[in-house]
């Protein structure tokens, strides 16, 4: 597999890397992320304009038509600058699921309006705390009950996706819009500031029939592909954070004295700086080979692996090197004047994101265990 970029690919990181260096400059970050609603307004417009929202959905629906290559690179650069925009949990997420169902008049409703931008949307991927949804089914609709504890940008969005069981057991995917009546979206407080969380709780609210945008397998296998999906795009972000903390690391150790030094002098720096590298490298192309894998429509088993694969090399890169930014930044590295806390603190939370590291490790390890002997 070749995962070097192309001409036309190489240009979108470098154009995304040039316009958030300016447009999410750490100022902007810390200035949203202690306004408490956690977004730049200003950045996710610009970025709507940009045509961002739409890179991986069909030009059919108003995007571009490009693939899960061009999303990580957009992702990477906004892990790096730490951008405060609902771009992972409206376009990664939330657009993915509804490009990954069937073809509906509600799929066909929402899809453009993500495209472009003008539509945040938020999407609780169901877990064990919150199967307790139900929906049951009413003459002209449905009557939806049930709580989402995590749902990421859940606060700034315009519209929430939810799912839920009916009383056969079926699973459901409803799109709300979250200023319903009905409708509770309680903010939540996180380890990281520049990517807000919220509880969802919908107390017997009457939807249309037309609020089920899927029902039954194919509700299940988008969301499981879009699992994977989102898992490769979090992992870009992962790769971002960890190649920020090198630059900053290796920027401070280049002015920072002792003995009349630099302290990019010393060979213990140099080692830890060089480890650093070597698993953001790493991880760098253990994320580029799972989207490139993920373009070619691999089947669910194929695609979990690579996704797998990604997401850990890259919260494994992204912890390790924040922790040694902070260390290699030596006292000033815990102040809240300097940059690398914000790293770690990212770093922390997203490898929590779409399940902890273990629960991918335990599904790569079931497929290797219940493989034929003679499986490839």
């Amino acid at each position: 597999m070749d995962i070097s970029l192309s001409d036309e690919q190489q240009l979108i990181a470098d154009s995304a890397a040039t316009f958030l260096a300016e447009a999410s400059a750490m100022p902007a970050v810390r200035a949203a992320s202690e306004s408490g609603h956690g977004i730049d307004r200003a950045l996710w417009r610009g970025i709507a304009e940009l045509g961002w929202c739409g890179v991986h959905l069909p030009e059919a629906v108003g995007g571009l038509g490009l693939g899960m290559v061009e999303l990580v690179l957009l992702q990477e650069q906004l892990g790096r600058r730490l951008s405060c925009v609902p771009f992972f949990d409206s376009v990664a997420l939330a657009a993915s699921v509804l490009r990954e169902l069937p073809e509906s008049a509600a799929t066909r409703d929402w899809l453009p309006r993500l495209a472009d931008g003008q539509t945040i949307a938020a999407l609780a991927l169901p877990t064990e705390k919150d199967a307790t949804a139900q929906a049951i089914a009413t003459e002209d609709g449905w009557l939806l009950s049930g709580e989402w504890p995590l749902v990421g940008s859940a606060g700034v969005a315009d519209l929430l996706l939810l799912p839920a069981l009916a009383a056969s057991g079926e699973a459901l995917l409803f799109a709300v819009p979250a200023d319903m009546v009905g409708v509770q979206v309680r903010p939540l407080e996180t380890l990281d500031a520049t990517r807000g969380t919220a509880a969802v709780r919908a107390g017997a609210l009457r939807l249309l029939a037309s609020a089920c945008v899927g029902q039954g397998l194919a509700v299940s296998l988008a969301l499981e592909r879009s699992r994977c999906l989102a898992a490769i795009a979090l992992a870009a972000e992962q790769v971002g954070v960890a190649q920020q903390c090198l630059d900053l690391t290796l920027a401070y150790a280049a002015q920072r004295s002792q003995f009349d030094r630099p302290i990019a002098s010393f060979q213990a720096v140099k080692h830890r700086c060089a480890q650093m590298l070597v698993m953001l490298e790493a991880a760098r192309s253990a994320v580029y080979g799972a989207a490139c894998m993920a373009d070619t429509t691999p089947d669910a088993a194929t695609l979990l692996f690579y996704a797998a694969q990604a997401r850990v090399a890259a919260s494994e890169a992204a912890q390790f090197c924040a922790q040694e930014a902070i260390q290699l930044h030596g006292g000033v590295g815990f102040t809240w004047e300097f940059d690398p806390h914000l790293y770690f603190r990212r770093a922390q939370a997203a490898s929590q994101r779409l399940g902890p590291l273990s629960w991918w490790l335990e599904q790569v390890a079931a497929q290797l265990f219940n493989a034929p002997e003679d499986a490839p």
